[in-house]
């Protein structure tokens, strides 16, 4: 639902000229939505974890035996993060027996997971923008 901007922060006076709704731009909406959606994602996916989990699902679903043999952590930490990717979409999973299987269920994070991390592992294999070790450098404060 859209929430509806007055004109004038005032309260009505009597007559005529009452303060008129005015609509957010759909184009303002988008921006805003689209911002909002891409941070709630860059947050979720913000633990190497948790995109080493997408990564290994990438090529179809694995249990949590299968996925700790690709990813080195405890049990317990690999469990609170597929708890959280699958809470949050990104994962799906079915029950086989005592098994549970997880697989990918985002193809948005998965697509930006692929992306971001493909750019990274060229620009580091090439030595493009950043440090020697492809980790962000902090610049100094700016001169004017």
């Amino acid at each position: 639902m859209r929430r509806q901007i007055m004109k004038s922060d005032t309260a009505a006076k009597p007559g005529p000229a009452a303060p008129t709704p005015v609509e957010p731009s759909d184009e303002s909406i988008k921006s805003d939505e689209v911002f909002s959606t891409a941070a709630e994602l860059f947050s979720l996916l913000s633990t190497p974890i948790r995109l080493k989990i997408i990564s290994s699902l990438c090529h179809g679903e694995k249990n949590v035996s299968q996925l700790l043999g690709d990813i080195e952590t405890t049990q317990p930490n690999m469990s609170q993060h597929l708890s959280t990717l699958y809470r949050a979409g990104v994962l799906g999973k079915r029950r086989d027996a005592t098994q549970i299987y997880y697989r990918i269920e985002s193809e948005r994070a998965a697509t930006l997971c692929r992306a971001v991390c493909t750019q990274i592992a060229f620009e580091i294999d090439h030595e493009v923008d950043g440090a020697p070790d492809g980790r962000l450098t902090p610049r100094g404060p700016a001169r004017s």
